[in-house]
């Protein structure tokens, strides 16, 4: 098991350094850099004749005047040894700050929307294996086929709207006005908790419509093994029989697409935060890249790939308790 987990891990870092190449790559894809985009900021309109020995300079001063593999390698080593991303040119200050607490947020956001959708999936998912054919296992197909269908926009627009009207939040964000500078205390968590759920229910409901149907599938396959037939032939209970065996082998599709629902979590979460009106890291991206404040953008870029690649390595090591066979053929 030792040697199984220091394999993915091992693995799990050759890839984020492959990762962190092609996210360098990305970020020197757009012509042109920063000093550009400052030197019309700075100078524009006001009758000032910016020359290419004025842009030298400042690349100069921003560091951007080096070869890119210096500036590859030092961009990457303060990651590494200084968990220092960088400088956010646009905003003064550095890109540790600018991440700060919309990182936290996004985060707060992916956790509560997994734990939804697993929460929800996986024992709904089984009862309508176990109770096929029946009137609640065509309506939870409809609710699937919905969840699939309904794009998520809309059903933020819906939830935000009943969110207000009935339940008194605020509009958009994840603090009412009276906590969104407030220090942190008992109350404040309170109120985040209470304005996560909108988005995390929006986010949750393609995922959980998908695993339901996922978790369906498998399970019913798991039913009719022999293994389960010659346990109940044994005279082990029901119950703990589905849940021994057909239902411990049916988790296995979700948790192995751990990684895929948060890449898909990540890939809808702007379009939501931007109905919502959430501070999260897929706005910050665009702003960046608008703004050729490329440090901010490949800090984005490699911290939400880094997100993926871990929970593909916690699902590798998930699925090697709940199936030995994993690990034994790894």
């Amino acid at each position: 098991m030792i040697r199984f987990v220091i394999e993915r891990f091992f693995g799990m870092f050759v890839t984020m350094f492959f990762v962190s190449i092609m996210v360098f790559i990305i970020m020197e894809l757009p012509p042109g850099d920063y000093a550009d985009r400052y030197a019309f900021r700075k100078f524009s309109g006001t009758g000032v004749t910016v020359t290419e020995s004025d842009l030298d300079n400042i690349r100069a001063e921003l560091g951007l005047d080096r070869p890119a593999y210096q500036r590859y390698f030092s961009w990457i080593g303060g990651i590494l040894f200084r968990f220092d991303f960088g400088d956010a040119f646009a905003y003064e200050t550095s890109v540790n700050n600018v991440l700060g607490q919309r990182l936290g947020l996004t985060l707060a956001i992916l956790f509560s929307t997994l734990i939804i959708t697993y929460l929800v999936a996986i024992p709904v998912g089984i009862y309508a294996a176990v109770h096929r054919h029946s009137a609640a296992d065509y309506g939870l197909t409809i609710f699937s086929y919905l969840g699939l269908a309904l794009p998520n926009f809309l059903l933020a627009l819906i939830l935000l709207y009943i969110s207000v009207k009935y339940l008194g939040s605020s509009v958009g964000g994840l603090f009412s006005a009276e906590y969104q500078d407030a220090p942190w205390s008992i109350a404040k968590f309170v109120d985040l908790l209470k304005h996560l759920m909108v988005p995390a229910i929006v986010l949750a409901w393609s995922a959980t419509a998908f695993q339901i149907q996922t978790v369906r599938a498998t399970m019913s396959d798991e039913i009719n093994k022999l293994s389960v037939t010659a346990a109940r032939a044994r005279g082990i209970p029901e119950r703990r029989l589905l849940f021994k065996y057909p239902a411990r082998l049916a988790i296995n599709p979700v948790v192995s697409t751990m990684g895929f629902d948060v890449n898909r979590i990540f890939s809808e979460l702007p379009i939501v935060a931007l109905v919502l009106g959430l501070a999260e890291l897929g706005e910050l991206l665009i702003q960046s890249y608008l703004d050729l404040d490329m440090f901010v953008a490949g800090a984005i870029l490699l911290l939400l790939t880094f997100i993926i690649v871990f929970m593909n390595f916690l699902s590798d090591i998930a699925l090697s308790f709940l199936d030995p066979r994993i690990k034994l053929k790894g």
